[in-house]
């Protein structure tokens, strides 16, 4: 079994992934509207919005695609938690990620690791950064 977020935007899919791509690495896989076997039933104004994207970063996946705007909401109640063994990766992770956005938690160390942070991207998405690396003894 494989669990994954599946993140929807409002028109800002495409920015937003190559925005995660550039901040966690992988590969970058994207699909618009207008590439459907049937557009038919598309508003004309979406075909050329993400109907899937889908980044792999190591052994992780996260998705997500744009959503009509009478479907959307805001998201809110959830995190995406990403997690590197280096505390220098995990500064390095925060720091990309939170550009535009906010930061929740500032990145420190934690008693359960060397490093941790809590952010909202520019995309409205929070995510909480983790170093797996034990935090050290005071």
């Amino acid at each position: 079994m494989e669990v994954a977020p599946y993140l929807l935007f409002l028109g800002n899919c495409k920015e937003a992934f190559e925005f995660y791509e550039k901040a966690l690495g992988g590969k970058l896989d994207m699909m618009t509207f207008s590439q459907a076997p049937d557009t038919s039933q598309i508003p004309a104004a979406m075909l050329n919005q993400v109907i899937h994207a889908r980044l792999a970063s190591g052994n992780s996946v996260i998705m997500g695609s744009d959503c009509p705007p009478d479907r959307y909401t805001k998201p809110q109640g959830f995190s995406v938690s990403v997690s590197t063994a280096d505390p220098a990766e995990t500064e390095r992770v925060f720091n990309a990620l939170v550009q535009g956005g906010q930061v929740q938690m500032p990145l420190a160390q934690t008693f359960w690791s060397a490093k941790f942070g809590a952010l909202q991207d520019k995309f409205g998405i929070s995510w909480m950064v983790n170093c797996t690396q034990a935090a050290q003894a005071a």
